[in-house]
């Protein structure tokens, strides 16, 4: 019997794994490589795997992490590009859950819809939506790998007047399939990573693109042509992947802590790549000049300078002002300027969401996530064996993922050994009034500030600190100290069903 056959037919496990993403796929690699005699399933709302990778569809729709970073530590990106396109991404997901038997194991049209910790029996009680049928399943230890935004809402962006345009307006997370754009004037309202991807894949066939923005954003360009190194001749390939990673990783990181350090230095350096790559009509100031420091916000990437070969071959366009009203034929800007438009995106970013927006409890008592302290960035406070997998905003998403994976597993691992079969987050009574609040995700940008009630809380000390870096992260999950924060509580087994293998 194949395990596919079993998770369909169990409804009891001591895993569940919720979203078949990235963050997904790597801690169901990570348990069933550390924790061979776990069962776990995991839940999928939508038909395919690859989250984010599955819900947007965008023209061009890419990653601005390189993949060498951005790609799992267990089985590495082995092309010679690091950024690569969302169906690119989704193929490399699907291969690696075939790979290592992962895809065997998830339920898809699975739809978490509320899950009750029950302190007489020490298990969760998930009730999910199975493609129309209600039904229950009942774990020990719950992660969700669904990321930190809506999937099923956008950030709604106040536009005065939009309602009178009579053409179309889309958003890019809910993008049409069959939207025809081909000699279309197209008005992008945004500034980040999704309106700097969308400007010159759309260019190519639209008449006319314009990006209109606020406030400008830091873009860079990087390499994304295929190189040949010397060392991928002289290493196994193996050792040259895992080296590549780490060149990456650190590099990422010492890019990091200089644009940190030395803020007027780095803006400098940056200001002068971007203005070699610049049209002589489109000028640094105002459309290319933030008004906070490098890494701030999240740094734009565009491969082999994609975005800029846009601005120089004049279909398309740069207008950096505030909207005064949306009229039925286009956008009208308080400098006084009208921008024609057929079409409108709202690339304004994610409506943020922890956990899927699912309803959670503890003794049918629920619980508030914004209101709660996140332990260690991992577990959240006063919530028996759940985790929440959030990666970096400053670094590759999927090392921050990774890092969390690997302290799940170390977790469990305790727990067996020690005879528990629940941890759970705690705040001591007199540490309580001495927690001062820090942002759980280092970013100013407009979204994360807007949607800061919607995360779990970060304080200045202990267990509750926001995660700092990779490396850090990591000695943490394979060697830190687990009893600071965490409560245990004692039982018979905390198998529910052990794995056939």
């Amino acid at each position: 019997m194949s395990d596919h056959t079993i998770v369909q037919s169990e409804s009891c496990f001591d895993v569940i794994i919720v979203g078949a993403g990235i963050s997904g796929i790597n801690a169901a690699y990570r348990l069933q490589d550390q924790l061979p005699n776990f069962s776990y399933a995991m839940l999928e709302a939508r038909e395919d795997l690859g989250g984010t990778w599955d819900l947007f569809r965008y023209p061009g729709i890419r990653s601005d992490s390189d993949l060498f970073t951005f790609g799992f530590a267990f089985n590495p990106w082995n092309q010679n590009n690091p950024i690569a396109e969302g169906y690119a991404i989704k193929q490399y997901m699907r291969d690696t859950a075939q790979k290592y038997g992962i895809d065997e194991h998830i339920l898809f049209r699975h739809h978490l819809l509320s899950a009750d910790w029950s302190t007489t029996n020490n298990t969760w009680s998930l009730a999910v939506n199975a493609n129309g049928v209600q039904k229950t399943i009942t774990a020990r230890f719950v992660i969700f790998g669904t990321g930190y935004y809506d999937y099923k809402q956008p950030l709604q962006a106040k536009i005065p007047g939009l309602d009178n345009f009579q053409g179309q307006v889309i958003h890019p997370q809910f993008w049409p399939e069959d939207l025809d754009y081909k000699n279309k004037k197209v008005v992008i309202i945004g500034s980040g990573a999704t309106a700097i991807t969308l400007l010159p894949n759309m260019a190519n066939e639209a008449a006319h693109v314009t990006m209109l923005q606020r406030s400008p954003t830091y873009i860079y360009s990087v390499p994304n042509r295929k190189t040949n190194s010397r060392l991928s001749y002289l290493l196994p390939s193996g050792a040259y992947h895992r080296l590549q990673r780490a060149i990456w990783i650190l590099r990422q990181r010492m890019f990091f802590l200089f644009c940190q350090r030395f803020p007027s230095l780095s803006t400098w350096i940056l200001k002068r790549g971007l203005k070699k790559e610049l049209p002589g009509h489109i000028s640094y100031d105002p459309h290319f000049k933030p008004n906070y420091n490098p890494w701030d916000q999240r740094m734009c990437v565009c491969p082999d300078g994609d975005f800029f070969a846009s601005l120089r071959c004049g279909k398309a366009d740069i207008r950096t002002d505030t909207i005064k009203t949306v009229t039925e034929k286009g956008i009208v800007l308080k400098g006084g300027e009208t921008l024609n438009a057929d079409i409108i995106i709202t690339a304004t970013g994610l409506k943020l969401q922890i956990g899927g927006g699912v309803f959670l409890s503890v003794d049918k008592q629920q619980i508030d996530i914004g209101s709660k302290f996140l332990w260690n960035g991992v577990m959240l406070q006063d919530l028996p064996n759940a985790a929440f997998v959030i990666g970096y905003t400053n670094a590759s998403w999927t090392l921050g993922a990774d890092a969390i994976a690997q302290c799940i597993a170390r977790i469990l691992k305790t727990l067996e050994s020690r005879k528990f079969v629940a941890a759970i987050p705690r705040v001591k009574a007199n540490d309580a009034q001495k927690l001062q609040d820090r942002p759980l995700l280092q970013l100013k940008s407009t979204y994360v500030t807007t949607g800061a009630h919607a995360l779990p809380r970060a304080a200045d000390r202990g267990p509750w600190q926001p995660r700092d870096h990779y490396g850090k992260d990591i000695r943490f999950a394979r060697k830190g100290n687990l009893d600071d924060g965490l409560e245990f509580v004692q039982g018979s087994s905390l198998h529910l069903r052990k794995r056939v293998t």
